[in-house]
């Protein structure tokens, strides 16, 4: 099933924000950030003797550069306390909610195994923080929609 999000995820945010950055800046903008994702959450698990395979830390990549890009495309969310009715919501809501999810998640994680949640933090910020900076203010489009 975290897989099958992961790629969701990809689907939806991927393709505009590889739009706006270019197929080559793309690819290296997803491996940068999963490697650093992915060392950011060793540096912090350094007594772990857990594997970690994923590409969890480069899709958060894409969600964090997505929400500096296109904060107002309007994204549809399936909410299951009503029934997964599917409503329509600004990425500078939801993408802030799915990051302070996956800080709760962290916390509550410990050293149990699964999920690394802190990979996908790590991979929001970093996201985030190289949109801001590459493209800095002038990347935001106005009026963009997500179907």
């Amino acid at each position: 099933m975290h897989l099958l999000g992961n790629m969701l995820f990809l689907y939806v945010f991927g393709a505009m924000t590889e739009e706006r950055m270019g197929r080559l800046q793309f690819l290296l903008f997803y491996v940068g950030c999963g490697y650093l994702a992915l060392l950011g959450y060793a540096v912090a698990n350094a007594h772990s003797q857990q594997s970690l395979v994923g590409a969890s830390g480069a899709i958060s990549a894409v969600l964090g550069a997505f929400l500096h890009l296109f904060p107002r495309a309007r994204v549809t969310s399936l909410l299951p306390f009503l029934f997964f009715l599917p409503l329509r919501f600004p990425a500078w809501v939801v993408l802030p909610f799915w990051a302070a999810l996956q800080w709760l998640a962290a916390g509550r994680a410990g050293d149990d195994p699964g999920v690394a949640y802190l990979a996908h933090l790590v991979g929001f910020g970093l996201g985030f923080c190289y949109a801001w900076l590459r493209f800095g203010r002038t990347a935001r489009l106005p009026g963009v929609r997500l179907e």
